[in-house]
Parts: structure tokens; sequence; C-alpha cells
């Protein structure tokens, strides 16, 4: 069997994980066996944190939506209650958008679905 050598293919290999290392501290930029733990480390926390920034964003809405009903006398869980006995489909982002951008228009979308639940 013929000797194979491996020179370029794996200076290659590793050169391709320092070079993604670029800005981290220490070690890990500097070593290949670090920066290798260290680039698997950072995918693993990028695949949690695109998991976890939905969450966040949808917690966020959801305060901005509990601030801007509680000014008309109601909290989040009511206003949300409201909405699906009214049949209006708007999602969280679409009404926290609303209430921030344009908060005479999300009154009148309040006063609304109030009075559609009144009767």
């Amino acid at each position: 069997m013929t000797r194979v050598k491996r020179g370029i293919v794996a200076r290659k290999r590793r050169q391709k994980i320092l070079n993604m290392n670029k800005g981290f501290r220490g070690a890990a930029s500097v070593l290949f066996r670090t920066a290798n733990q260290r680039y698997m480390k950072s995918l693993k926390s990028a695949y949690e944190n695109r998991h976890n920034k939905k969450r966040n964003f949808r917690r966020l809405w959801i305060s901005r939506l509990n601030s801007a009903v509680r000014l008309n006398g109601l909290n989040y869980s009511q206003f949300v209650y409201m909405l699906k006995k009214s049949d209006i489909i708007l999602n969280r982002k679409i009404l926290s958008q609303i209430s921030i951008c344009d908060p005479q228009i999300f009154n009148e979308l309040y006063s609304y679905i109030a009075s559609k639940n009144l009767n």
C-alpha cells in the first residue's frame, strides 16, 4: 500500500477552523484543539439561541401588549380572550407594533373589541 501524506489537507482543515475563530479570546483563536472545541460549542450555542430568540421576542411582544392594554384598564389575558371571542386573528407581533407605532388605532381596536364583547 502506498503512503499517503496529508500535510496540505490537514493544514487546510486546521486553518479553516482557526479562521472561523478569529476574534475569539486567548488560545481559542490560536491553538487548534481549543479552537475546535470553542468552535463546536459556538455552533451549539448558535443553534440554541436561534430558538431562544423566538421565545424572547414573544415575551417582549406580550409585555408590550400588557402595558398597552393596562392603560385601558384590562390585563393581557383578558385582552387575548376578548380577541379570540371576537374572531380577530392578529398575532402578538402585529398587535405590539400597532400599540407602539399607532396608539390611536390600537385604542380604536380595543374599543371595538370591548363593545363587541359587551353585547
